[in-house]
């Protein structure tokens, strides 16, 4: 249905907005069918960048699936990085690294952690909390290699105070050792 909505798009005007709206239904669809490479293609073949880049953010903040938001943050940092404010740029690129944490992570828990994926700080933090000192290895090994040269709102130095702080509090005992004498 919607390659013949885009064929017909060809022979007679469509309002900008419904266009974009078009775009944006399609790109989900394929997005959430698992199918990168057509809505790769879909953004492709969007003429307009003005159209694209606002089909690119209506589905990201429509909170896609972990993968689907995954792309759509590459893509939008990718192609119109320039076009963004700082703010933005910010915000989607902790969402683009919070989404590669999560990916790392293992599938059946995900679910359990999606919410945070716009926040990977609060994310590595929750992991720190439940104990799952494994994940927050790998995490932190991701986050190090994403942040390389890049700036976000947090550095490798929050990451390393962070891990400062839980490794303090897991050493701190809550009652005073005896002392023994011989």
């Amino acid at each position: 249905d919607y390659e013949l909505c885009e064929e017909w798009r060809h022979l007679y005007p469509v309002p900008r907005e419904d266009l974009i709206s078009l775009h944006r239904e399609h790109l989900l669809h394929l997005l959430e069918m698992g199918d990168m490479e057509k809505a790769l293609q879909l953004l492709q073949r969007i003429e307009d960048p003005g159209i694209c880049l606002a089909v690119c953010e209506l589905s990201l903040d429509q909170h896609p699936s972990l993968a689907a938001s995954h792309f759509l943050a590459d893509y939008l940092t990718a192609h119109f990085y320039e076009n963004l404010t700082t703010a933005r740029r910010n915000e989607i690129q902790a969402l683009y690294m919070g989404s590669k944490v999560l990916l790392t992570l293992p599938e059946h828990s995900r679910v359990n952690y999606f919410h945070l994926s716009s926040r990977p700080l609060l994310l590595l933090e929750q992991l720190l909390m439940n104990m799952k000192v494994d994940w927050v290895a790998v995490a932190v090994q991701t986050l190090h290699q994403l942040l390389a040269g890049q700036e976000i709102g947090f550095t490798v130095e929050d990451i390393d105070n962070l891990l400062s702080k839980y490794a303090e509090k897991a050493l701190n005992f809550p009652f005073a050792l005896k002392d023994k004498r011989s």
